[in-house]
């Protein structure tokens, strides 16, 4: 039995997909059923909360491999699932970490996802991380802007990254909870194609049928504002502001090809999610 948490989220649905669509038995856990009415029939799905250890013994029986998404900056909800999979005698984690880990000198965004890690592997539990770079569903934070003034704000410049399509991170996951060979191992994912913003945005507005100016930021709050339209907590809107300046000085960018070494084909496009996509961007522009 396979549990997932983070079910509802832009990874958990497309992994959900990919265990139905490979037969596996697997149980959701949610806090809130109505969020998980779209999710696959198949998924067993269980009510409790990784912030509350006391509902989770009932969601770990009888799992023997767990993938671990956890929300937030903290580690108590690491913490909380990692003795509950210890206590079921979970024997397999699937962990989504990031790519920030990597930094030399780690920044902070990597120093939380560094931490996370390394209750996983103090747990004696056999694991896998992923550490997927940008989204391309990040995307969507630009909603509030284009619907306001048909505009993107732009922190990184003349920075480019290769953003990752959520599907193709599920992909990957999907593959390290069902098959051989993938304990111990550490994937680095993004996608296959460089980016900056306003390459991105062309593309999206070429997908949508409209114009969407892009817009430099100005100051560090619009920074923070363009991946957390709603604000973020200091210490999070710290590290938004200090990832964004490392994404402006790299402007070769970074990818790696694990996504193709191991799915055996090529990451998917973002003209291939703007594609899928693009009706979300023409209501906010209309």
């Amino acid at each position: 039995m396979i549990l997932v948490t983070g079910a509802t989220g832009n990874v958990g649905r497309e992994l959900t997909r990919e265990l139905d669509a490979a037969g596996a038995s697997f149980r959701v856990l949610v806090r809130d059923p109505a969020r998980a009415a779209a999710l696959p029939e198949r998924a067993e799905r269980v009510v409790a909360d990784l912030g509350d250890p006391a509902t989770l013994p009932p969601v770990f029986a009888g799992v023997d491999r767990l993938f671990l998404l956890t929300p937030g900056i903290g580690l108590d909800h690491t913490a909380h699932a990692v003795a509950a999979a210890r206590a079921a005698g979970v024997g397999h984690i699937v962990h989504l970490s990031s790519f920030n880990v990597l930094g030399d000198p780690m920044p902070a965004m990597g120093r939380w996802h560094h931490e996370r890690e390394q209750v996983i592997r103090a747990s004696g539990i056999p694991a896998t991380f992923l550490r997927p770079g940008g989204f391309m569903t990040n995307a969507f934070d630009w909603l509030p802007t284009v619907r306001e003034g048909g505009y993107v704000l732009d922190p990184i410049g003349p920075g480019r990254y290769a953003p990752i399509d959520p599907a193709d991170i599920a992909a990957v996951a999907a593959l390290a909870l069902t098959g051989d060979g993938h304990q111990g191992r550490e994937y680095v994912i993004t996608g296959d194609e460089l980016f900056t913003v306003a390459e991105q945005v062309e593309i999206l507005a070429a997908a949508a049928g409209r114009d969407i100016e892009v817009r430099a930021v100005a100051t560090p709050q619009e920074a923070v504002a363009s991946r957390f339209p709603h604000g973020a907590p200091p210490a999070l809107a710290d590290a938004i502001i200090e990832g964004f300046a490392l994404m402006r000085a790299d402007t070769a960018g970074f990818r790696t090809d694990t996504v193709e070494r191991l799915l055996g084909r090529k990451p998917r496009t973002f003209a291939d999610w703007c594609a899928r996509n693009a009706d979300a961007f023409r209501r906010a522009t209309a």
